[in-house]
């Protein structure tokens, strides 16, 4: 993440309030409204992947494999499903991006420009497609299950670690690898979102820039990096004695159907799938302390969350503590849910 290269730098990172923002280094922004953005630093996918098979993906894939092997090595296993004892055929992986392999896209377009396409590489289309994270982690650790990307924008790793939870749920597998990742920091990516209006311009201090629910917010601050979780039946884990961090108890996935970027007024798309969530999990909405915000630091975007909150948990929404964790690494955009998880 923009906060460390393992868990617990991150974790640590986070405790202390420190802030990934910084002026960008992946490309040569001095011309766009927005010359900073939350790069992981020193990242290194040597120890995963051969530079060989590197250069055949973008960095989103090394870095949602990164997080994936990590996160295996985290809950104890080490080599291929078989050598844990594992059926490989209820093994599965969702790893998510919301944009794929923008800096990749932009190489080939320089090349065509330059040297024509029949200098275009045989591994583009492999190295910018979404589910080619899913696809490398699978060959890797020979889970032969389920194999899927969510590429829902900004809700990609959500929606992949809630669908693998139901995966595990229904009985379809044992285990998932859940989670995602995201790269764009370049220049069509930077400069996107900056003709959306949706970047904040704050130059001249970068670690202040991204300040959800704050009075002066004045859009969000691209991140990058990666996050994966394993999930397992709940029996299964207790039984090996592995290190449970948390349970998913509720999950919901829903569409506002209202507008390209703009959410539903007042809150109400994300107030339905809170709610739904809750619901699904039976939980009662009072015996809930905290709430982990998407809050991304825009204008619009954390004031109709707000509404959300309050729609879901009434007067109790007095009693929240509301956070958001983009404050320091800025938002990973389809790799935010899993990080945040």
């Amino acid at each position: 993440s923009p906060l460390g290269l393992t868990l617990n730098e991150t974790w640590k990172a986070a405790l202390e309030g420190k802030s990934g923002a910084a002026p960008i280094t992946l490309f040569d922004a001095k011309d766009y409204t927005t010359t900073f953005a939350c790069e992981v630093k020193g990242f290194s996918a040597d120890a995963y992947i051969s530079p060989k098979e590197q250069r055949k993906m973008d960095r989103f894939i090394h870095l949602g494999i990164v997080a994936a092997m990590q996160a295996w090595a985290d809950a104890g296993y080490k080599g291929r499903a078989e050598e844990n004892g594992m059926d490989p055929n209820l093994l599965g992986t969702v790893m998510s991006a919301g944009m794929g392999g923008l800096p990749i896209i932009e190489d080939v377009v320089n090349t065509i420009r330059d040297k024509g396409p029949k200098r275009i590489t045989p591994f583009f289309i492999p190295s910018v497609i979404p589910n080619m994270t899913s696809g490398h982690v699978s060959m890797m650790l020979n889970a032969r299950g389920p194999n899927q990307c969510a590429v829902t924008a900004c809700a990609s790793s959500t929606h992949a670690i809630g669908e693998a939870a139901m995966m595990i749920s229904r009985g379809d597998v044992d285990y998932m690898i859940a989670g995602g990742s995201e790269s764009v920091i370049c220049p069509t990516g930077v400069g996107g979102f900056a003709a959306m209006k949706a970047l904040s311009t704050r130059n001249a201090d970068p670690t202040k820039a991204s300040r959800p629910f704050d009075r002066d917010r004045d859009g969000f601050v691209v991140g990058e990096g990666g996050a994966a979780l394993i999930l397992e039946e709940y029996e299964h884990a207790k039984k090996r004695g592995a290190r449970i961090y948390g349970e998913v108890t509720g999950y919901a996935n829903t569409a506002d159907a209202y507008h390209m970027t703009s959410p539903a007024p007042e809150g109400e798309g994300a107030g339905r799938c809170m709610a739904l969530a809750l619901e699904h999990g039976q939980i009662d909405p009072t015996t809930i302390g905290y709430v982990n915000a998407h809050g991304t630091s825009t204008p619009a975007g954390d004031e109709n969350e707000s509404m959300a909150v309050e729609r879901v948990f009434g007067a109790h929404a007095k009693n929240l503590i509301v956070g958001s964790t983009k404050s320091m690494t800025g938002h990973l955009l389809g790799g935010a849910g899993a990080l945040e998880a």
